[in-house]
Formats: structure tokens, C-alpha cells, sequence
């Protein structure tokens, strides 16, 4: 995973735990290109003529706003109908995918949902065609305190007197999960997750979602505000969730984050899976990975500016802290890391948490025993007030000394110490 030493705005866990003449020529070069564009070579070999920009249609922002305005009211009363009439007179496919998304809505509760026209991306094409931003808002009741605010993509075409809806999503803006296509959804009183798969699918996530909450509840017991899991369809579906680069979350099992990409302190935080890494791990790793990942939730780590070796450490020491594995299993990585390279001299610093970083399946485990460590010379509850006095900014030698009677150095010699001897 991707991370920013100085902020970092995700926490995750990877998939490794489980698995002159210069202005006289450039104007002619471009004179040249111009006069080329401006033909078209057909299949016969002769050459046309474009459409001329004025024949072609307008964008008109007032209708779009009113389709717009006429789609979230569609959404607040459910309204699956009025949606469907949105879209263009001659693409039914298009009004079955605005009348999913109002299914999406009504079965996530959706609140504070809002849509406003920004600017269009560039003049419709000959069909009348258009991407258009759009400013959204949108609250999971129940779930999100305060609204996901992102610039989203909408697909609107020319449709005689009117301007039609064909759906959102895609380029390159935030392409929020309910709106990109159908969603499965499941709810309890502390869980809501949405699936962009099938009705098994969203099962097993949601038992993984339900079986996480007590496991981080028994170390934090007064996280109460309940745990969000969005599924998209794919890794690049994740991306556009995210508003990520591709190739950001390509070994990235899930990842906890703001659900509108944005890094605002208050907005609403969610976890993600990546349907390709975490569906290919096994019972015990995909457990260990959605506590790990609540973990991040309840204790507010997305934009925390915590060291990742205890942010992480953390996460991973609550997710296994009632796994019966053996350590030389948990700890397999760094252990084959020791054997052959010899002891790391500090604790793992930002750099060693980077995405690409090799080895960065052993750089977690070791920042797990660091955890794991701690709890076990000092108590479970030296550790998190450790973990929080660290979260507030105090820094973390002095936090240490003050949680656990540790020093930094004593810390680390004794975690090389466990080191040597589990490499043994």
C-alpha cells in the first residue's frame, strides 16, 4: 500500500499475511496538424469532412440540472419510475441502471443526498453524448454521522427538449460504489455492507464483517459507532472508488479510508475490500485481515499521524490476539527475513510500510511482535494507552516510558532479543 510518511490517509493490510527557426517550424507543424484534423480517411480511401462544431449539439446546463434535481428526487422517494424516465427515450438499459440505483439507495437508507451540475468535460459528441462533474453528497443512516462529499462523474446525453440520464461513474473522479451499479446489501445493528457481486458473495463478507466487530469490541470496548465495509466489483473498481492511481491497491487485500477519497478530518470512514486479493485468502487470513481493518476504524487510524510500526502493530495485535496459530507460523515472514539476513536494528520506519516495498509481509509482523510484546511484559491496557497517548501527538518515547515503564531502547532490544530467538 501507497503511504504518505507525513500523513498517511489509508491503513490497511496487504495480501502477504495470507498469502530559431524553432517558432517558424513549430507554427507550420501546427498548421499542418490542423489541416489534417480536419479530414477523416474513410474505408474507400476518399477523404470527409467532420461535422462542423456548430452542427453539433450544445451542452445546456439548466436542463441538466433540472435531470439532475429530478434524479435526487427519485432517490429520497424511492421512486424507481421516475428514475427510469430519466434516461434517454430510446435506452432501456439505461433506465434498469438508474432504477438500480435507486434500489441501491433505498436499501442503504441513503440521507443528505445531493447533486449538483459543476461543468461539463468537454462539447457532446455527435449522438448528443456528455460527461458532465457533478458535486455529490450522500449519508449511510444509521452508519455515517456527517455526509461523503465528492465530484463524481455523470453521463448525460442530449435528448431532444430535454437533457437524459444514462448513469455516473468513471474517468477520473470518485466513482462511489452505490452508484456505479447494482449492490448487494446486508445490515445489522453494528455492520452495513455493500457488495457490488452476488448475494454469496455479500454473505460471506458480511459474516467476516459481524465476526470482526466483538474481536476489536474486547480491546476497545467503547467503539460503539458501527463498521462499514464496501465491496466494489474489481481492483480497478476500487481505484474509482478511491479516486486512486491505478495499480495503487493491486496487492492490497483492503484498506481503511474516507469514503469520498477525500482527507477532510470529519468525513465518514469505511473499509474496502479489493474483491481480487481478499477473496483469494483463506478463512482464518480473511478474518484476520477484516479485524485488522475494523481495528483501524475504531481507533480513527486513517488519517492518524501515529508511526505505522504501532498503527499497524496495533491493528494486526488485535486481529490476532484470539487466533489459536502458533507465532512461527504468524511470524513466518520476518523469521525467514532474520534467518537469512540477519536482526533489524530499529523498528520498521514509514519508508518499509511503501506498496512496492519487498518484504513487506514480514515489515507487518514485525511491528506485530513489537505489540505483542508490549502487551505481554506491561498488560493489554498499557498498550492502548500507549496506542491512544501516541494518537493525540504525545511522542512516543515519552508515551512508552509513561503507558509502560518501557524505553524506546529497552523496547527494541528486547524486541531483537524475541527476534533472535524465534529465528533460531
Amino acid at each position: 500500500m501507497s503511504v504518505d510518511p507525513d500523513q498517511p490517509s489509508v491503513a490497511g493490510r496487504p495480501r502477504w499475511w495470507a498469502t530559431g527557426p524553432v517558432l517558424w517550424g513549430g507554427a507550420l507543424s501546427l498548421l499542418v496538424a490542423t489541416g489534417l484534423l480536419a479530414w477523416s480517411l474513410t474505408s474507400d480511401g476518399t477523404y470527409v469532412a467532420p461535422t462542423p462544431r456548430s452542427a453539433r449539439p450544445s451542452v445546456d446546463p439548466t436542463l441538466a440540472g433540472s435531470t439532475l434535481a429530478a434524479f435526487e428526487r427519485a432517490v429520497r422517494d424511492g421512486d424507481d419510475d421516475a428514475a427510469r424516465a430519466l434516461a434517454p427515450s430510446d435506452d432501456p438499459a439505461a433506465g434498469d441502471r438508474l432504477a438500480d440505483l435507486v434500489a441501491n439507495a433505498a436499501a442503504l437508507r441513503i440521507g443528505d443526498f445531493t447533486l449538483r451540475y459543476v461543468d461539463d468535460d468537454g462539447a457532446p459528441t455527435s449522438d448528443g453524448a456528455w460527461g458532465a462533474a457533478v458535486d455529490a453528497t450522500w449519508r449511510f443512516r444509521g452508519f455515517d454521522t456527517v455526509s461523503a462529499r465528492a465530484e463524481v462523474e455523470a453521463h448525460l446525453v442530449d435528448d431532444g427538449d430535454r437533457v437524459a440520464l444514462t448513469g455516473f461513474g468513471g474517468g477520473d473522479r470518485v466513482s462511489p460504489v452505490w452508484l456505479s451499479g447494482p449492490v448487494q446489501v446486508r445490515r445489522t445493528p453494528s455492520t452495513l455492507v455493500v457488495v457490488a457481486g452476488t448475494s454469496a458473495d455479500a454473505d460471506r463478507y458480511a459474516t467476516r464483517a459481524e465476526a470482526a466487530v466483538p474481536v476489536v469490541r474486547r480491546v476497545l470496548p467503547g467503539w460503539r459507532t458501527g463498521l462499514v465495509v464496501e465491496v466494489p466489483s474489481s481492483t480497478t473498481a476500487l481505484e474509482h472508488a478511491l479516486g486512486a492511481a491505478d495499480g495503487d491497491y493491486d496487492q492490497i487485500a483492503a484498506v481503511t479510508t474516507s469514503a469520498d477519497g477525500s482527507t477532510a478530518p470529519d468525513a465518514p470512514v469505511h473499509v474496502f475490500a479489493n474483491p481480487e486479493v481478499f477473496g483469494s485468502l483463506r478463512p482464518t487470513g480473511a478474518q484476520v485481515v477484516m479485524s485488522h481493518e475494523t481495528t483501524h476504524v475504531a481507533a480513527g487510524a486513517w488519517d492518524s499521524r501515529t508511526p505505522l510500526w504501532l498503527l499497524e502493530g496495533f491493528a494486526d495485535y488485535v486481529a490476532l490476539r484470539d487466533v489459536n496459530l502458533p507465532v512461527q507460523r504468524s511470524a513466518a515472514q520476518i523469521i525467514a527475513v532474520v534467518r537469512k539476513g540477519g536482526l533489524p536494528r530499529r523498528l520498521p520506519d514509514a519508508a518499509a510500510f511503501g506498496a512496492s516495498t519487498p518484504r513487506l509481509g514480514a515489515t507487518y509482523e514485525s511491528a506485530w511482535l513489537a505489540c505483542r510484546l508490549i502487551a505481554a511484559r506491561t498488560g493489554e491496557s498499557a498498550l492502548v494507552a500507549f496506542y491512544r497517548a501516541v494518537d493525540r501527538g504525545r511522542p512516543v518515547g515519552a508515551a512508552l516510558r509513561s503507558a509502560t515503564g518501557l524505553s524506546l531502547p529497552q523496547l527494541t532490544g528486547d524486541w531483537r532479543r524475541q527476534l533472535r530467538e524465534l529465528a533460531r
